[in-house]
């Protein structure tokens, strides 16, 4: 199992959008300074952070009056991979591995990022919480996709940059968990405790690959 984004694709696309572009176009459409427009936004997310609307294209959409769905695809080549991911994507998928795509991601987003790598070639499923309407965080997320997926918890492998999701995954069962520590490569490498943690998936390649 692999998150997307900060595990697959590089966040810095994700932080730009949400970060820089979502407000500088607020402050245009609102007509709010940009300091402002930016300072009431981090407000709006800190409120829903967490849960499904944070990651929902049309819950900002309302919120803010802007059609997000339409950034995204305007701004979508930006969208990138992380170091060497398509090559650990080849090798997991020769290796017969059943791999799956487990995303917080809105379908739409999806979509997006879809359309600019061609990721889902490599994967048995591609599953947004929004499919289940519980964001990974949430400990309730876990059961539902097991009962839809049906796979075993004891012979799987997350793969995430999110700890919350990490931390819920492995109360639920998820026996092997690994944080990605540099999920966006404008930005230092953090800390992480209490996961076996890799600076990107291509160090879970065998050696000499």
């Amino acid at each position: 199992m692999l998150d997307m984004d900060g595990t697959l694709l590089d966040l810095a696309f994700d932080n730009f959008f949400w970060l820089e572009l979502v407000p500088s176009e607020y402050a245009r459409v609102t007509g709010l300074p940009e300091h402002e427009a930016r300072a009431e936004i981090t407000q709006r997310y800190d409120r829903v952070a967490g849960s499904l609307p944070w990651y929902c294209l049309d819950h900002w959409s309302r919120e803010l009056g802007l059609d997000i769905r339409a950034l995204k695809w305007r701004h979508r080549h930006l969208v990138r991979y992380l170091p060497m991911v398509p090559e650990f994507l080849r090798v997991m998928r020769g290796q017969g591995k059943r791999m799956l795509l487990v995303t917080n991601a809105h379908r739409e987003a999806v979509a997006v990022k879809v359309a600019v790598t061609r990721l889902d070639v490599f994967f048995d499923e591609l599953i947004s919480s929004h499919d289940l309407n519980e964001p990974k965080e949430s400990h309730a997320f876990w059961p539902k996709l097991r009962n839809q997926l049906g796979f075993d918890p004891q012979r799987s492998l997350l793969v995430e940059d999110s700890l919350a999701v990490l931390e819920a995954a492995r109360a639920f069962g998820v026996r092997h968990t690994i944080a990605v520590s540099a999920p966006d490569s404008r930005r230092p490498a953090r800390r992480v405790e209490g996961f076996i943690a890799v600076g990107s998936v291509s160090e879970l390649l065998p050696d000499g690959l």
